[in-house]
């Protein structure tokens, strides 16, 4: 036996072909769980942004004693994006003097629905919302209602968490 057999010793292709196979197998198995698992997260950063844009409304509110408003991007349809102003000419409408941060639309093609009358919420200067103001965003992906994440607004400007005996928007 020669000497450059002995010292080279590699895979072949039909031993490479295998461990691929089982990769791919592998994998497949895989997939569905991190896709569950992305969706998740994306909720969950969604509804983290939304209780960090009612956060900052109201504190913001508090802090320079006048109404901040949130305002839905697109109407009714929250899942545009929305707007955080100091409505210091009261007319409802942000100028761009007034504009604290503008939030965009949310990705994966998730809704967000608020079940107010109204496309916006007021804080006053106590911290409070304005009248109407209060109600319950509901955030859903294509997995439908049994997903969904709810957060409610209080007449306080309290926003909370929904647990399972709080009444939901379906998805």
């Amino acid at each position: 036996m020669n000497d450059f057999a002995l010292k080279h010793k590699g895979f072949t292709i039909i031993e490479l072909m295998i461990t691929l196979v089982i990769a791919g197998v592998l994998a497949s198995i895989a997939a569905p769980s991190f896709s569950n698992i992305i969706k998740n997260n994306r909720m969950t950063t969604q509804y983290n942004e939304l209780l960090a844009s009612l956060s900052l409304a109201r504190s913001e509110a508090v802090k320079q004693s006048e109404n901040v408003i949130i305002l839905s991007n697109n109407g009714a349809v929250w899942n545009d994006g929305w707007t955080i102003f100091i409505d210091a000419d009261s007319d409802t409408v942000p100028d761009a003097n007034e504009i604290i941060r503008v939030h965009g639309a949310l990705s994966g093609g998730n809704i967000l629905r608020f079940n107010s009358a109204t496309n916006k919420i007021t804080y006053i200067g106590s911290g409070l919302t304005k009248g109407g103001s209060n109600g319950t965003f509901t955030l859903c992906d294509d997995r439908g209602n049994s997903e969904r994440k709810g957060l409610i607004i209080s007449n306080t400007g309290r926003a909370r968490h929904a647990v399972s005996s709080d009444t939901l928007a379906g998805c």
